[in-house]
């Protein structure tokens, strides 16, 4: 017994060794006697015969360990014309795997094909045809075995490491599928089986590739004689993928969104109809900036029917819980024609479209809470369209009147395809910056009337109190893209700016600074789901807050219109030392430009109208900041001083305003480009007219440009700058022409006449009171009088030269409060005489002269 055991052991040895050896030495001997250049030919033919398509190979290598298999070099199969130039599949490396016993009788069977990093391209016409289709006909065609000859027409396929690129026709999409693997054979003659794992994947926005998830597929198809009658199973899962990465790999930016999303797919049936059967799931759903007490998660069934010839829907089912409700939407999708659909609500809970619409877009208070459930069912369908009913009309021939003028509407209206009514039962929102929550009984959302050139849309219209003596008139239009809601009517400001908080609108705070009657509100907001509201009040950006940020592309951002009054407000403002009174104003939104006009002001003693526009949506390196005009009617200096500074004691508001405009402690000034008027200044004892300048104001500095003003009977122009400090400094520079010598020697008390005066100057100064700015003063003053005479009389002091002269042109210089007369000239004749004198400030000014001998100039 044991020795034959062990006759039988050592037989099983010698035959293992001798197949070894014969292995060994057909690895030696072998190859050399293969023609590799016949059989890169045959491999070739081959290839292209299985798949359809031509196909080219650098060069072609045997290798027989550790398993028969060819190993070819730069693979390219071409694609078809009719779908584009490039190529379907690309590898640098690829090894075809041949069985050994037909290679020894002169066949050439391939039994498997790998590749490793190669580039596929799937391509998809307009047509909705893709460029695989030809590699199915081409598999059917020649799924049956031919002949002891023949071969099978497609063996095993695989590919890892691989990229899946999408084409739309010629055009190359930022879309593909990377670390793919991927698997496609014949597990049965007739039958064709696939398998696809990779990441999904855009080029043209950096993507954390972790977070796009993972995308998995199983699929079956079966032989048929028409390609469109092919039995097919497929069952998807894409899993592990991110919200904000799945945002930027789908729209390409990240709206904010967060949370955990994975989808099933199964269909099965025929190309021509299948039964798909979806799941969505997320988990976890918020918005970035803020996690919430309660996630958006939802789970999402559907199933229906898909016809791909008539790219027709049928049997659609999908049915998802959201809080203590249930949702269903159902129907069909006829190609080429309207579809029919119901969606039927249950008990949702208005909680829930609140965090929607907060997961959807930003800017909307985290601490509202919402309460009410909405239900109802609505209809769509073109087929059983109604008309609208006719209301009872009033008696009489009024009434019938009424009748035939609303008979002939209806007979005139569009059949809406729209049917239903969802309704709201107690609704109330509180929380954030509501300090009374607003409260609605009941709010039914109907069909609007059909409307052509208007969308499908649910309206309705509510009476809403706002604090005043009236409620608003709120109006409301939901349609699938997004939304139109209108406010008509008076608004407490304590409310007006509670609901502006609430509503997300940017710089709303700004509201905080009026107080007064309620404000007359006519506006309109409307614009898609998605996007953020960046309707900016003008207000706070006039008190120094920086520009608004670029604003997107009308197309896709909110839209607010209209007017709101103001009437007998008060604004506070961080600038002014005390409140600014409007008796009226108008504030116009629309397009890209906030208007304030007119408005109608009184600032302590002084009165006013102004108009401000601001522009919205600057770009950071290109500011456009708000442009402003103010008209005054007789303003005086003085008095205006007293109303910006206050009163001049300690602890009162003028050192309030001191300690603002310190350079530790303020905040910049407003950007503001402006004009400013007034029919007449009052400057001590001078009087301009008719004055206009043109301002520039920046974060640091004031550029007074364009400065324009009728004086002392001539005209007045200049330009200069007022800058921050401890105090703040000014520098101005002008010239004058044609003074009225009267008008001049009058402010100084000494009686002129004569031709016109002339001249320029620049001086600089600074600080808030008159001391201050007549202590600081300095600069330089060029003047040039013409034919003059001064009147004299016994004890005035004033030169003789001055009696009567041709022409007096000089040099004056001013510092330490007084104009000093430098080197000049008085000319009579050929006479040329100097004048000494000074000006002190004051009211009036004090004019001392001190006489000098006259000077001959040489004859001409």
């Amino acid at each position: 017994m044991d020795d034959a055991q062990r006759r039988r052991r050592t037989t099983r040895r010698l035959w293992l060794a001798a197949v070894v050896l014969a292995v060994l030495l057909a690895g030696l001997i072998v190859p050399p006697m293969i023609s590799i250049g016949r059989y890169k030919a045959r491999i070739t033919e081959l290839m292209s015969e299985s798949l359809g398509r031509p196909v080219h190979l650098s060069s072609v290598e045997l290798r027989l360990l550790p398993r028969p298999e060819f190993v070819l070099t730069n693979l390219t199969v071409e694609g078809d014309p009719a779908y584009g130039a490039e190529p379907v599949l690309y590898a640098n490396t690829v090894t075809a795997a041949i069985e050994l016993l037909p290679l020894w009788q002169g066949r050439l069977v391939i039994s498997s094909i790998s590749v490793d990093e190669a580039s596929l391209n799937l391509v998809r016409t307009q047509e909705g045809r893709w460029n695989l289709d030809s590699l199915f006909r081409t598999a059917a065609a020649h799924s049956k075995i031919q002949g002891q000859n023949a071969v099978r027409p497609l063996p095993y396929l695989e590919a890892t490491n691989s990229r899946v690129n999408i084409m739309n026709g010629l055009e190359k999409l930022p879309f593909s599928l990377v670390d793919a693997d991927l698997s496609f054979w014949q597990s049965n003659p007739g039958e064709w089986r696939v398998r696809l794992r990779g990441q999904p994947a855009r080029t043209d926005v950096s993507l954390d590739l972790a977070d796009t998830g993972v995308v998995e597929l199983e699929a079956s198809m079966r032989r048929a004689p028409e390609l469109s009658e092919m039995p097919i199973q497929v069952d998807m899962e894409w899993k592990e993928a991110q919200l904000g990465q799945l945002s930027r790999l789908i729209v390409g930016s990240d709206p904010g969104w967060r949370g955990d999303l994975t989808a099933d797919l199964h269909v099965q049936g025929t190309v021509k109809a299948a039964k798909v059967t979806a799941r969505l799931r997320a988990t976890g759903v918020h918005r970035a900036e803020f996690a919430p007490v309660s996630p958006l998660d939802f789970d999402v069934n559907c199933s229906l029917v898909y016809h791909y010839a008539g790219r027709t829907v049928n049997d659609l089912a999908c049915d998802s819980p959201l809080g203590d409700g249930q949702m269903r939407l159902a129907g069909d999708l006829p190609g080429g024609a309207p579809p029919r659909l119901t969606l039927a609500l249950q008990g949702i809970p208005v909680q829930a479209g609140l965090d929607l619409l907060r997961t959807l877009r930003g800017g909307i208070d985290e601490d509202l809470e919402a309460r009410g459930t909405v239900s109802g069912e609505l209809k769509y369908d073109v087929a059983a369209g109604t008309t609208p009913a006719a209301p009872m009309a009033a008696k009489g021939k009024a009434g019938h009147a009424g009748r035939r003028k609303h008979a002939q509407a209806v007979e005139d209206a569009a059949p809406n395809p729209l049917s239903g009514s969802l309704v709201v039962q107690r609704f109330v929102l509180r929380g954030g910056a509501l300090r009374q929550p607003i409260q609605i009984p009941r709010i039914t959302l109907e069909p609007a009337a059909a409307t052509p050139g208007l969308s499908q849309a649910l309206t309705t219209e509510v009476a809403l109190p706002a604090g005043a003596a009236s409620p608003l008139s709120a109006t409301l239009r939901l349609e699938l893209a997004g939304y139109d809601a209108g406010l008509q009517g008076p608004a407490a400001l304590a409310r007006l700016r509670e609901w502006a908080s609430v509503a997300g609108l940017g710089n709303a705070a700004a509201l905080s600074g009026l107080s007064g009657d309620a404000a007359i509100l006519n506006l309109n907001a409307q614009g898609p789901w998605l996007p953020a509201p960046e309707a900016i009040f003008p207000i706070r950006a006039v008190g120094g807050v920086k520009g608004t940020a670029p604003a997107p592309p009308d197309a896709a951002r909110d839209r607010l219109s209209g007017t709101m009054e103001f009437h007998d407000v008060k604004w506070s403002s961080g600038v002014l030392a005390s409140d600014l009174e409007v008796s009226q104003a108008t504030l116009t939104l629309g397009g890209n430009m906030l208007v304030w006009d007119p408005v109608a002001f009184t600032y302590g003693p002084v009165e006013g109208t102004a108009s401000l526009q601001v522009p919205m949506g600057c770009e950071e390196d290109a500011p456009c900041p708000p442009r402003l005009e103010v008209h005054f009617g007789e303003l005086d200096a003085g008095r205006l001083e007293a109303s910006l500074l206050g009163a001049r004691k300690p602890n009162t508001l003028l050192s309030t305003l001191l300690a603002q405009l310190t350079s530790s402690k303020s905040t910049v000034w407003p950007q503001v480009d402006g004009v400013v008027k007034a029919d007449s200044l009052a400057l001590g004892p001078f009087t301009l007219r008719n004055v206009t300048a043109t301002l520039q104001v920046q974060p640091a500095k004031a550029d007074l440009n364009g400065f324009d003003a009728e004086w002392l009977g001539g005209q007045l122009e200049g330009s200069g700058t007022v800058t921050k400090g401890d105090k703040p400094g000014y520098a101005l520079q002008g010239s004058f022409a044609k003074l009225s010598p009267q008008a001049v020697c009058s402010v100084l008390g000494v009686r002129c006449k004569g031709g016109a005066v002339s001249g320029d100057g620049k001086l600089e100064f600074s600080g808030f009171s008159s001391k201050d700015l007549s202590a600081t003063a300095k600069g330089t003053l060029h003047f040039d009088w013409r034919r003059g005479k001064v009147a004299l009389s016994a004890g005035d002091g004033i030169p003789a030269a001055l009696g009567r002269f041709d022409r007096w042109t000089g040099e004056a210089s001013i510092a330490n409060g007084t104009v000093t007369l430098q080197q000049n000239q008085v000319r009579r004749g050929s006479h040329v005489a100097p004048v000494e004198a000074t000006i002190t400030f004051g009211k009036p000014p004090k004019v001392a002269f001190t006489p000098v001998p006259p000077v001959k100039t040489a004859k001409r």
